[in-house]
């Protein structure tokens, strides 16, 4: 079980790179841009949505009986990524 919640947490926070990435998508957009702000930001929590679910497919078919610790460790771990990510963003203004 730990190896299960181990791996949940860092799926967790790999899953808050395509934000990331979506997020300084939408910065580069320009008015003008066919693809805009709102596209970018969608996307990206497109790409991570899709990660965190595949992610939890896997585990499903593969270890079930670790699914509901797997789960809630990738969730945490998103949720802590977000929250560092946000917290040294404003440190840093």
């Amino acid at each position: 079980m730990f190896v299960a919640i181990v791996v949940g947490i860092v799926v967790g926070v790999a899953c808050f790179a395509p934000l990331i990435f979506g997020m300084n998508l939408a910065r580069k957009a320009t008015p003008t841009s066919n693809f805009g702000h709102a596209g970018a930001l969608l996307l990206g929590v497109l790409l991570s949505l899709v990660i965190l679910a595949v992610a939890t497919v896997v585990c499903v078919m593969f270890a079930r009986d670790v699914a509901v610790p797997f789960v809630a460790a990738e969730a945490c771990g998103l949720i802590v990524a977000a929250v560092a990510f946000g917290v040294t963003r404003q440190l840093r203004k």
